[in-house]
């Protein structure tokens, strides 16, 4: 296939970015995106030019690292689908293809099409972690868990942080991730303890690194490559009104 591509060049996070427009030839349909792209960069290395800035790391689906924005949407045109395992099969020949950062105050542009998502760390440093004393392994079913509130905390878990949510909802909202670590916590026993103050600080952190709020569109859930589910929102809001109703913490 040959393509046009219109990517987001960008030098840093202080400079102005743009549109430029590429030319790319002979892409196999077997290809994922990110290897179109590293085709792209081969083809620019070549003539001396600045390659295209893009994250990346496992390339199989499990980090979330390949935030990329494909003729307006999050991962590109496939539903329930990363960058990393998005095929240029998709696409036919001719097309033109938009690609384009995050779009989020909180994911600030650090070069091209690489984003700075370090905002989701910092909420999982505010709370989302269970806190133990160490010591020997404790037996796996010392703690019994229903295998309905098992499933619904594994499926909560299975969040990849990659922020299509934010880049999808119109608020840049952090609602569905930070609500699946919440609810993956707040489901199981082992994370009874702690539920107030986590949700409290996640929150409160949430709203410190600039995220919209949630309208409840439900676009983050409809682009989210592991399908986390708009539940998890309803167990967040749950767990933060009863952990503001006998809080001490009056901010």
């Amino acid at each position: 296939m040959n393509l046009t591509l219109k990517v987001w060049r960008q030098k840093n996070r202080t400079t102005q970015g743009g549109i430029v427009d590429y030319q790319v030839r002979d892409i196999s349909p077997d290809m994922s995106f990110l290897e179109m792209l590293d085709v792209l960069n081969e083809d620019l290395l070549r003539k001396g030019d600045e390659p295209v800035a893009f994250d990346h790391d496992c390339r199989e689906g499990i980090c979330g690292s390949c935030n990329l924005f494909i003729n307006g949407r999050a991962h590109g045109p496939e539903a329930g689908t990363t960058t990393c395992q998005l095929h240029m099969r998709k696409f036919s020949d001719g097309d033109t293809i938009t690609i384009e950062p995050w779009r989020a105050a909180a994911f600030p542009v650090n070069k091209d099409l690489s984003v700075d998502r370090s905002a989701f760390d910092r909420i999982i440093q505010a709370g989302g972690y269970i806190s133990v004393n160490t010591g020997g392994t404790p037996d796996a079913n010392e703690i019994p868990v229903p295998k309905e509130i098992a499933d619904r905390a594994f499926e909560a878990a299975t969040c990849i942080g990659c922020g299509a949510c934010v880049a999808s909802c119109k608020n840049a909202s952090a609602m569905l991730f930070v609500s699946a670590k919440v609810s993956q916590l707040a489901l199981l026993p082992q994370g009874h303890v702690e539920r107030k103050t986590r949700v409290e600080n996640m929150v409160a952190q949430m709203d410190k690194e600039g995220f919209g709020a949630c309208t409840n569109i439900g676009s983050c859930a409809a682009e989210c490559p592991v399908g986390i589910s708009l539940e998890n929102i309803a167990i967040l809001n749950h767990e933060f009104l009863a952990a503001k109703a006998t809080s001490n913490n009056l901010a």
